[in-house]
């Protein structure tokens, strides 16, 4: 199989590093660098190929989200009994149903 050459450019801290970690490792720079590449490719494929199922879930999501038509949502101050009923029981869940009916910014 025929070799590729690649050229790269990097500060000369950088080079006398990788220069040192390749001689540690009993490695010529390229044998090196080819190495700590090829195991930085595995390791993002894996990472992609675990999260996958979760990415498609998203984008599904966000595709379906994007054909909604937005909702107009009624003015402030006009829930309905349930609505108010449903804040009501959150902010028990917030902050305990013995709050004594304080609400954020307001003296308990």
């Amino acid at each position: 199989m025929a070799k590729t050459r690649i050229s790269i450019s990097l500060e000369e801290h950088q080079a006398d590093r990788i220069r040192r970690h390749a001689e540690r490792a009993g490695l010529d720079v390229s044998a090196y660098l080819v190495h700590a590449a090829t195991r930085q490719m595995a390791e993002t494929e894996a990472i992609e190929d675990q999260f996958a199922g979760v990415d498609a879930i998203i984008a599904a999501a966000e595709a379906e989200a994007a054909a909604l038509r937005p909702e107009t949502a009624p003015p402030a101050g006009e829930l309905t009994e349930q609505e108010r009923r449903e804040v009501e029981s959150a902010l028990d869940l917030v902050y305990g149903p013995d709050r004594a009916r304080a609400r954020p910014g307001e003296a308990a």
